[in-house]
């Protein structure tokens, strides 16, 4: 993992999650393969290997740069512009 200058920008404590599930899949009638949560926002969309890929789209409609997994048991975060764990 590496540090990048988008983990500084997001807000502390992060954002309440905005849904318990990614809303786009609820509204295409689709079923999200793992969660993720946006640092920036706290809204929830759906990972890559999901067929919508929201959080993905989330982050090219808004710029929000990092996220989080949003599944239990797990603690890792993404940025999108370093494409980087971090």
């Amino acid at each position: 993992m590496i540090e990048c200058p988008h983990v500084a920008e997001m807000p502390r404590p992060e954002p309440a999650p905005l849904h318990e599930t990614c809303p786009e899949c609820l509204a295409d009638g689709t079923s999200p393969v793992q969660l993720r949560l946006c640092l920036t926002c706290g809204h929830v969309g759906c990972c890559d290997s999901s067929q919508g890929r929201h959080a993905t789209g989330h982050f090219d409609a808004t710029g929000h740069p990092v996220m989080r997994t949003f599944e239990p048991g797990e603690a890792w975060r993404w940025c999108f512009v370093d494409e980087a764990l971090v």
